[in-house]
């Protein structure tokens, strides 16, 4: 790989003279410039991002901040991230929180101290001093704030199709299952299945989850059939805790979906792998990740934004976990 030095030497250059041309800083005559630009691109030197940064006080660089890089859903959204940000000259730096507002704080030290132009983050607490005190723009993504710009689904109408969706194929003992009490998606989703099931006089029973982690979850699932024995309809609250109680269901040797039908929630790649396949509601990840880099982007740009709060629609994905409709409508 080559160096600046590299470069210096085949333009028959100072390193000095190579700094400047790429910072576009001092005199530096167009036939000196031509040269050290054509070293450049024959060598396919890259300079180094953090170094310009720390010269130019700014950078090319995005700071996103992930909860949990092992819930296969978050590696959907920074997909769609890092594509849109490629494709508009800038490179991310990611930070992996684990939920843990500590975490999340040096993180967005470490960012700041790599001087990043803007950061994309999935926290829990929008509102916290160390955001609101930024002087770079944030998007929030995944995540409601009433006064920042934010990119999420529409978390209250994928309860609520759930719900619609688990009556419409026959489940009279529905267990709703409720997401960690600090995560706001989660409990949008709750909300919106808990609104239907009561404004349809649907008898439902609510067990509460207190992660999105499936070996947590297992024993969820197993506490699940043992207090709620007949169940015959579960929404989980993402498709990891569904993936627990599909295990759970098929252990005991419950017929799926005959006897029970299971709804999950953000259509992870692998709900479509298992087996029954998992039915579910689809978070539009991917695109949900381009949108807040698009957001973000025109922030650094100082573009004007038409709508800085983007709420994204979701989906019901049927697979073999839920009956038809025609057998139950």
């Amino acid at each position: 790989m080559a160096t600046i030095r590299d470069v210096a030497k085949k333009a028959g250059v100072s390193v000095a003279t190579v700094s400047r041309v790429m910072n576009e800083s001092g005199y530096v005559s167009e036939d000196t410039r031509k040269k050290v630009k054509d070293a450049i691109n024959k060598l396919n030197y890259k300079p180094n991002e953090v170094a310009r940064s720390l010269f130019k006080r700014e950078s090319r660089l995005i700071g996103l901040l992930l909860p949990d890089i092992t819930n296969p859903y978050f590696p959907l959204l920074a997909r769609g991230i890092e594509d849109e940000i490629h494709k508009q000259g800038f490179r991310v730096i990611l930070g992996n929180s684990d939920e843990d507002m500590k975490k999340e704080i040096n993180y967005i030290s470490t960012f700041i101290q790599n001087n990043v132009v803007g950061i994309i983050s999935t926290t829990n607490d929008p509102e916290h001093p160390n955001y609101q005190n930024l002087q770079i723009p944030v998007v929030f993504l995944d995540r409601i704030s009433e006064k920042q710009p934010s990119v999420h689904a529409d978390g209250i109408t994928g309860g609520r199709i759930a719900a619609e969706e688990m009556i419409r194929r026959g489940s009279t003992e529905i267990v709703l299952m409720k997401g960690p009490a600090h995560i706001r998606p989660a409990q949008e989703r709750f909300q919106g299945a808990f609104q239907f099931l009561q404004e349809k006089n649907i008898d439902f029973h609510v067990m509460h989850t207190s992660s999105f982690s499936f070996r947590e979850e297992q024993q969820g699932a197993a506490d699940l059939f043992k207090t709620y024995p007949q169940t015959d309809g579960v929404i989980a609250s993402n498709d990891i805790v569904a993936t627990a109680v599909l295990h759970e269901a098929l252990r005991l040797g419950k017929a799926i979906p005959e006897q029970l039908q299971i709804i999950g929630f953000d259509d992870i790649p692998q709900s479509s792998l298992l087996y029954p396949a998992l039915s579910t509601i689809r978070q539009p990840a991917y695109e949900m990740g381009q949108q807040a880099a698009k957001l973000l982007c025109a922030l650094i740009n100082k573009k004007k934004i038409e709508e800085k709060i983007i709420k994204m629609p979701v989906t019901f994905i049927e697979r073999n976990t839920t009956r038809k409709v025609d057998t139950y409508g």
